[in-house]
């Protein structure tokens, strides 16, 4: 079964009303944001990718989903597989304390399994938050509403292919594959503003398709305007193709928001250093999505993003 298979019907079990009926990324209990994300060896990291990055990784992808929706970090359980290599696993925690103390989450519980040796590691952690004064649903956005993309987009893709190159690769794209950076103060500040907003972790035009589906408009992404950071230019261009990967890769961990047309979000007290851009707007229509250059329009690439699938596929190597 495809992932949108899947949560097609887990929603029919899903019915409280904290569960935003599996259209968004996070459930909303009693004031606390609620949210999990597992990674999987293969999938999500390279059997060759330092532990401890590892464990980074695993608390940051989770604070991405708070920070679509402006929450605060309150606490996390984590969900760990023991495999046998006991070097591995510690230095794995390491970086699960490291990010832990960066972004003031405390760890309060979770669990441990133990896994055949040598079988492929996925590891979850649950993240709660506090809500702000309000929680922007995926589902809320607006025709005429104009999309902002909090960050850049294409750094983790090129990390990752150059990993697949060259093993020891090194430098800030593999960092970005390995150590993301969730917008957490720019999402607190957004959030009470914006109609709709969600963390960008599966490509630029999935999650776009994504939120026009789930807001019931039709979205456009100008494809011209996409941030792309100087280390992806300087190794890779900026031509239309790279564009193009730049917007389907994923493991972005940025955040996309829909405003009113009249508000400029980039005018609010952003942390410093916060690159927000306009990409696109909403509008009328049935949901779908279309790409535009110059004005003009652009044809779709046949995958927008990374979509999870039975395990008759392989993942990974699907990725570029």
């Amino acid at each position: 079964m495809r992932e949108a298979e899947v949560i097609a019907r887990l929603q029919a079990i899903a019915t409280d009303p904290a569960a935003r009926h599996l259209t968004d990324d996070v459930a909303v209990l009693d004031g606390l944001i609620i949210t999990h994300d597992s990674i999987a060896e293969g999938v999500h990291f390279l059997p060759s990718d330092p532990p401890a990055s590892v464990g980074w990784k695993l608390v940051a992808v989770n604070l991405s989903d708070l920070a679509g929706k402006g929450a605060t970090p309150a606490g996390a359980l984590l969900s760990l597989t023991i495999c046998g290599d006991d070097e591995w696993e510690a230095e794995f925690l390491t970086g699960i304390e490291a990010a832990c103390e960066s972004y003031a989450l405390p760890l309060i519980g979770g669990d441990t399994i133990a896994l055949p040796a040598g079988a492929p590691r996925v590891l979850g952690l649950t993240a709660l938050g506090r809500a702000g004064e309000r929680v922007p649903h995926r589902a809320d956005g607006k025709p005429g509403d104009r999309l902002w993309l909090v960050g850049t987009v294409g750094d983790s893709t090129a990390g990752l292919a150059q990993l697949h190159g060259d093993p020891r690769a090194t430098g800030p794209l593999v960092d970005a594959f390995r150590r993301p950076i969730p917008q957490l103060g720019a999402g607190q500040v957004l959030a009470p503003h914006a109609h709709a907003m969600m963390d960008v972790s599966d490509g630029l035009l999935l999650d776009a398709l994504r939120m026009a589906e789930a807001s019931g408009c039709a979205a456009v992404v100008d494809l011209d305007v996409l941030p792309l950071s100087a280390d992806f230019r300087a190794v890779r261009g900026e031509s239309r193709e790279e564009r193009l990967f730049a917007a389907t890769g994923g493991d972005d961990y940025a955040l996309l928001g829909a405003f009113d047309p009249d508000f400029d979000p980039s005018t609010l007290n952003l942390p410093k250093g916060t690159r927000i851009t306009a990409v696109g707007a909403f509008e009328a229509g049935d949901p779908a999505i279309r790409l535009i250059s110059n004005g003009r329009p652009v044809e779709l690439p046949e995958r927008l993003g990374h979509e999870h699938r039975g395990l008759s596929s392989a993942p990974m190597a699907d990725r570029p």
